[in-house]
């Protein structure tokens, strides 16, 4: 929902910082790659009782997240780039959860097995979205420059990170902040799949 708004903002200081990096000779499947390994510590920091420690690190990694696409777009743009982009994206994104579940199974397993089950369902309906909207030529900006299609919705990428954060600052609130955001995250994918019925009749 934030997410076309926050990119207009953003996108001039990382298309900037993107140029520069590109003009040095980074790749950006490194900054990808980078950016999941930090992502992946703050999960690992998470998993041994350390949430407080792990903002930082994730931050970053989001910062990454979003510096690779500029970098590309700066240098040669590759369909693999975006494509261990978004398995990058996945696997951050899924890791977060699991530590905090790790790092306590008895309080936060049943929320923790709920968000992740609603980030599989959602994740299918956005990468669904995705390759219809390839198969019909559409493509958009709103949210930058992307490899795929991104589709619009409740939850976006910026929610998610503000969600992160608020279980970083607050971790013993994981189980009631992850049983809201699961929900709204089918409230999404029932969002994506209604617009999909409405933007992809048969041909």
């Amino acid at each position: 929902m934030l997410d076309a708004a926050l990119r207009r903002v953003i996108d001039p200081a990382l298309s900037a910082l993107g140029r520069g990096l590109a003009a040095r000779g980074c790749r950006a499947d490194a900054v990808t790659l980078a950016g999941l390994g930090i992502g992946l510590l703050a999960a690992a920091l998470i998993a041994l009782g350390h949430p407080g420690l792990a903002l930082a690190p994730l931050l970053l990694s989001r910062l990454a997240d979003g510096l690779d696409g500029a970098v590309a777009r700066a240098g040669k743009p590759s369909d693999f780039g975006g494509y261990l982009d978004i398995s990058a994206d996945f696997l951050f994104y899924g890791a977060v959860p699991l530590a905090f579940v790790l790092a306590d199974p008895a309080r936060n397993g049943a929320a923790g097995a709920f968000l992740l089950c609603s980030f599989y369902v959602n994740g299918a309906t956005f990468l669904g979205y995705a390759i219809l909207a390839e198969r019909r030529g559409l493509t958009t900006t709103a949210r930058g420059v992307k490899s795929l299609y991104f589709s619009g919705g409740l939850l976006e990428g910026t929610e998610t990170i503000l969600f992160q954060t608020a279980l970083c600052l607050w971790p013993g609130a994981f189980a009631p902040l992850s049983w809201v955001f699961g929900g709204l995250c089918f409230i999404t994918a029932v969002q994506r799949i209604l617009a999909a019925r409405r933007h992809f009749p048969p041909l």
